[in-house]
C-alpha cells in the first residue's frame, strides 16, 4: 500500500478520518491526521493545545484504484487527492484514474507520497498521531535534543523560540518544504543562550 494526501475542508480533518475508519478495514485503508502539542497564551494564561500539522489534509494509506478513488470522492468535505505535477523537483510520477460519473468519463491525476517524505512524519508522531514535546538544551549556538520525538533530528530544526517553547522544523510534502512549529521543553541553557536565541530568530 502507498500513502496519499486527501485534500479536505479545513477543520473537518478528524471528521473525514473518522468516516474512513468507519467504512474501511484498516488492512485495506488507513487514515491519519498528524498533530502537534503546543503551548499557547490567552488572556494571560498558558494552555496546552493540539493543532493539526497540515490543515486541510488527511493522509491515507491504501492500494488506490478507480473504485477506491470514487468512494473517497463521495465522502462529505473531501475535495481531491493531491497531485505533485506542478512541482518540478518532485520525483514521484502522477497517476491517472478514469471515473465513470454517469453521463461521462472523467480523468483525475494524483501522486503517491514519497517514502522519504512520509517516513519522518510517521517517526515523529506517537500512537495518537501527535508530535509530543521534545526536551533540549541550547549549547554553543545550537539546539541539542536529549529526549522526545526530535531526538536525532536536530538537522530539521530551523528556529528555536525559547520564550514560546517552540521549535520550527522543516518537513517536505509533495516536493514542497513545510515549516511546522512543535512544542519543546528547555532543559538547560549555555552561557551563549542569548546569542543563540538572537541568531535563531534572525534566520
Amino acid at each position: 500500500m502507498s500513502w496519499y494526501v486527501l485534500h479536505v475542508e479545513t477543520g473537518q480533518e478528524n471528521v473525514v478520518r473518522a468516516m474512513i475508519r468507519k467504512f474501511y478495514n484498516p488492512s485495506s485503508m488507513y487514515a491519519i491526521v498528524p498533530k502537534r502539542r503546543l503551548l499557547e497564551k490567552r488572556q494571560g494564561h498558558i494552555y496546552e493545545v493540539c493543532r493539526t500539522m497540515f490543515p486541510g489534509y488527511v493522509f491515507v494509506n491504501t492500494e488506490m484504484n478507480a473504485k477506491t478513488y470514487n468512494d473517497l470522492r463521495r465522502i462529505p468535505k473531501c475535495y481531491r487527492l493531491l497531485n505533485s505535477f506542478n512541482h518540478r523537483y518532485h520525483q514521484t510520477e502522477s497517476k491517472e484514474i478514469k471515473v465513470d460519473v454517469g453521463d461521462r468519463i472523467e480523468s483525475y491525476s494524483f501522486s503517491e507520497i514519497d517514502d522519504e517524505e512520509m517516513r519522518p512524519i510517521l517517526q515523529l508522531i506517537d500512537n495518537d498521531e501527535v508530535i509530543g514535546y521534545s526536551s533540549l538544551y541550547l549549547r554553543n549556538a545550537r539546539a541539542v535534543v536529549c529526549d522526545g520525538p526530535l531526538t536525532g533530528e536536530e538537522g530539521r530544526i530551523k528556529k528555536i523560540d525559547a520564550r514560546k517553547k517552540r521549535a520550527r522544523i522543516i518537513l517536505r510534502l509533495n516536493g514542497v518544504e513545510k515549516c511546522i512549529d512543535v512544542g519543546i521543553k528547555i532543559v538547560s541553557v549555555s552561557e551563549n543562550a542569548q546569542d543563540e536565541q538572537h541568531s535563531k530568530k534572525s534566520e
